[in-house]
């Protein structure tokens, strides 16, 4: 059974207009979309051409509504409650932050990805290095990049070597204390600065990205705990005990062993096009497609059968 009214509030990408309409008409729902204002033109422009091969098909055209690009609008969107059957909102921890807080209809969180590498004492750098490279500068503005590199200590000596291919996209990198004294005279001098505090849990969504170093994989697992937003989360190791017990431990939508977190994507999960990718555990995790935007209900036909007791 399709929601009913799916409301989706986001921020910069005009092609989500196109995915969220396309997935719920699919799945049977109608929606409300709620742009941001750097890309109310193209999504207006995106809304017409929609409604107009709408109409010529027969179907109602208000099955798609874009709102203006005001904070007004947001908050009658948040409070409409027995008008919209769901909110998802896709953008930054800011913005779901505030959906979640202020909504009175049921959310779904998706978007916000802080992702970590744990590469292991047992990891193989010649994976490591193309793995880490890949997850960090595939595409940098996505849910799914790299931000953290954790790095067991008694691999520093091959730091450099794993993030090698990082400088050729001028990728800066906030180490600690270990890390920087592994890294220095090895990698770019200028792409190399000290870790803080918020260099940790912080989704950079550009060609920056933190080292941790620890002593064990319990001390990788606590600080993917601490910090995680249970997005996509990676180890490299050929020991199996450590992976199997990463693999179990990690609470995140996509956990991986041995491959980049650039994997994480309704298309490459084979669900095609993707409206979100749930960071939550009720109802949808991780990809959601067109099955997460319907729910379900019991149909009993019965024949005079009552219950007795």
């Amino acid at each position: 059974m399709p929601f009913g009214v799916v409301g989706v509030i986001y921020e910069a990408r005009p092609n989500v207009t196109f995915d969220v309409f396309s997935l719920c008409l699919k799945s049977g729902n109608a929606c409300i979309l709620k742009g941001g204002s750097d890309a109310i033109h193209s999504n207006t422009a995106i809304v017409k051409i929609i409604k107009d091969v709408l109409k010529k098909s027969g179907v109602n055209p208000d099955t798609l509504v874009l709102l203006p690009a005001g904070r007004d609008e947001t908050e009658q969107l948040l409070n409409a409650r027995g008008f919209v059957d769901l909110i998802i909102p896709r953008g930054s921890q800011d913005l779901i932050d505030y959906v979640r807080k202020n909504s009175t209809i049921p959310v779904i969180e998706t978007g916000a990805g802080i992702c970590h590498t744990y590469f292991d004492e047992f990891g193989d750098k010649e994976k490591g290095r193309v793995i880490v490279n890949n997850a960090k500068t595939r595409r940098v503005s996505v849910c799914n990049a790299l931000d953290c590199l954790i790095i067991h200590e008694s691999r520093l000596t091959d730091l450099d070597y794993i993030v090698g291919l990082c400088s050729d996209s001028q990728v800066i990198i906030y180490s600690d204390e270990k890390a920087y004294k592994a890294l220095d005279g090895k990698y770019p001098s200028a792409l190399i600065e000290r870790a803080t505090e918020e260099s940790y849990g912080t989704e950079f969504l550009s060609y920056k990205m933190s080292v941790k170093t620890v002593s064990s994989i319990e001390e990788a697992l606590d600080h993917i705990l601490r910090y995680s937003s249970k997005h996509s989360e990676a180890i490299i190791s050929e020991n199996r005990e450590n992976v199997d017990k990463f693999l179990k431990i990690v609470d995140a939508s996509s956990v991986y062993a041995n491959s980049s977190t650039a994997f994480t994507d309704g298309a490459q999960f084979g669900l095609g096009a993707e409206i979100g990718i749930s960071t939550q555990k009720l109802h949808a995790r991780g990809p959601m497609a067109l099955e997460a935007l319907t729910s379900y209900k019991w149909i009993i036909k019965g024949d005079g059968q009552i219950r007795e007791k």
